[in-house]
């Protein structure tokens, strides 16, 4: 057996992407359907088998695959396509990824197996404040979307019967043409209009739902959103999305988290920032003030003496929680020093004498060298 990596030409440290998309491009040149040969297929199958599992990608890089069942695992298909195996056949595996395309085995005529294509998936929005990040909090959101209609249990059918392969297609989902061209017959091939490429066709419809098996409803689902979620974030609720039609699979339903602004604080990373206002006095001889914090409680933090305007003050691990690893971040309070206004002539006196003590020169009336020489200037 030759080396996986080489089969599927991906680096040994190849991402599970990366390996995905080596093995699509070649199992389209590959397949045998389009001309490919058959003993490669199987070949690129299985390593794409072995290095998208983990586990199996592991012991694969520790012990090599010598192309025995046991380096496969036991009991199952050399090449994964037997009844043990994890698909049902080489048309099954180039359907995982393309659908029916090629026309394999599940592509024929009459004799093609009938699919079941999943609802689609539905997004909504939820607004969360701040406090709900910190705690995590439990949200009702209303979607309206294809649900299995009630009458038949998602049938389709008014009797309840399974529904039949489609009349026009056989079953297979498609419609084959044959056209004429200068250069001989192409063949081309066209998802059924009949049964939207479903390859089922309702022999009697449901009344409420004409056979679809779904018709549209509005319902309420109940959301947990976990503390730490970030904006943009999305909680996946399996199962929850559209209907798929004659009782496919449902699609997913996936809530986007959005942050509705604070009127305190704003977010910079998993910090939050606020502003104090700190008297001038306090600013210059020093204390403490009480803040508050996105938990609803109140903090006691010092302000140093000398304080300036623009100086921050940290109150550590009051800030949002990571999702990842719970840890919090830090409350930042940006310090406006206050100029005080409106002062009476005590406190004008005080200012006065603090200003003389400390060499500053103020004119008689209060003014300083500054503001006289401006005057001064100006007339």
């Amino acid at each position: 057996m030759p080396d996986l990596y080489d089969l599927l030409d991906v680096p040994r440290d190849a991402s599970a992407e990366d390996i995905k998309r080596a093995y699509r491009r070649q199992a389209r040149q590959h397949h045998p359907d389009a001309g490919g040969d058959e003993e490669t297929f199987k070949q690129l199958t299985h390593a794409y088998q072995v290095l998208s599992d983990p586990q199996k990608r592991a012991r694969y890089d520790r012990f090599g695959d010598d192309g025995t069942p046991q380096s496969r695992g036991a009991g199952q298909d050399p090449f994964g396509f037997g009844a043990g195996g994890g698909f049902g056949g080489i048309g099954d595996v180039i359907d995982a990824f393309f659908g029916s395309a090629f026309g394999g085995a599940s592509a024929g005529g009459g004799g093609g197996r009938n699919r079941q294509t999943p609802g689609r998936d539905v997004l909504v929005g939820v607004e969360l404040e701040l406090e709900d990040v910190v705690t995590g909090v439990h949200r009702e959101v209303v979607v309206e979307v294809a649900s299995a209609c009630e009458l038949c249990g998602g049938s389709g059918s008014a009797s309840g019967r399974p529904p039949g392969a489609c009349g026009t297609c056989g079953g297979s989902g498609q419609v084959q043409r044959v056209v004429r061209t200068a250069f001989g017959q192409l063949a081309t091939a066209a998802p059924c209009t009949t049964c939207e490429g479903s390859g089922r066709r309702v022999a009697d419809p449901c009344t409420g739902c004409g056979g679809e098996g779904r018709r549209a409803q509005r319902r309420t689902l109940g959301v947990d959103v976990p503390a730490g979620v970030d904006e943009g974030d999305r909680l996946r609720v399996a199962g929850a999305g559209e209907a798929g039609r004659h009782g496919a699979p449902a699609g997913d339903l996936y809530v986007e988290v959005r942050l509705a602004p604070h009127d305190w604080f704003e977010r910079e990373g998993r910090d939050l920032v606020a502003e104090i206002t700190v008297p001038v006095t306090q600013a210059a001889l020093g204390g403490t003030v009480r803040v508050p914090t996105v938990d609803g409680a109140e903090v006691e933090i010092e302000v140093p003496a000398g304080t300036q305007s623009g100086d921050e003050l940290l109150v550590r691990r009051a800030g949002l929680p990571s999702s990842a690893s719970g840890r919090r971040g830090d409350l930042r309070l940006v310090v406006r020093v206050e100029t005080p206004t409106g002062l009476s002539a005590e406190q004008r006196q005080l200012l006065t004498e603090l200003a003389e003590l400390r060499g500053e020169d103020l004119a008689a009336d209060g003014r300083s060298l500054f503001t006289r020489l401006r005057d001064a200037f100006q007339r």
